[in-house]
C-alpha cells in the first residue's frame, strides 16, 4: 500500500507559476510511474503529466511547454512545475501512482490539492 500527500496548490493570477509535490510513503519500493491527474467541477478527471521509473515523460497536449514534472525517487517525490497558468488550469490536482499487479496496475490516490488561476 503506497500513501501519498500533496502540497503546493493555491490561488495565482493568469501567467503566474505554481509548483506542487507529492511525497509518498509505505510500499514505495514497488512504484513504478506516478503522475499527476486534475479534475475541474463538471468535469472527468484528466491526466496531466506522468513519469515512468526512469526518466520517460507523458504530457497532456494542453500543458505541454507549460508544465514540467519531475521525479526525486531518493525522497519518493513527484514534482509539478507549472508556468504561464492559465484560467482553464483551475481544478483540483490528484498525484497517482502506478504499482505493476499481475494483469495490470494498481493505483493510489492522494487526497488532492486546489489549483485556483484568476484571470
Amino acid at each position: 500500500q503506497v500513501q501519498l500527500v500533496e502540497s503546493g496548490g493555491g490561488l495565482v493570477q493568469a501567467g503566474g507559476s505554481l509548483r506542487l509535490s507529492c511525497t509518498a510513503s509505505g510500499s514505495t519500493f514497488k512504484i513504478d510511474a506516478m503522475g499527476w491527474y486534475r479534475q475541474a467541477p463538471g468535469k472527468q478527471r484528466e491526466l496531466v503529466a506522468a513519469i515512468s521509473s526512469g526518466t520517460n515523460t507523458n504530457y497532456a497536449d494542453s500543458v505541454k511547454g507549460r508544465f514540467t514534472i519531475s521525479r526525486d525517487n531518493a525522497k519518493n517525490t513527484v514534482y509539478l512545475q507549472m508556468n504561464s497558468l492559465k484560467p482553464e488550469d483551475t481544478a483540483v490536482y490528484y498525484c497517482n501512482t502506478k504499482v505493476g499487479v499481475l494483469g495490470g496496475w494498481l493505483d493510489s490516490w492522494g487526497q488532492g490539492t486546489q489549483v485556483a488561476v484568476s484571470s
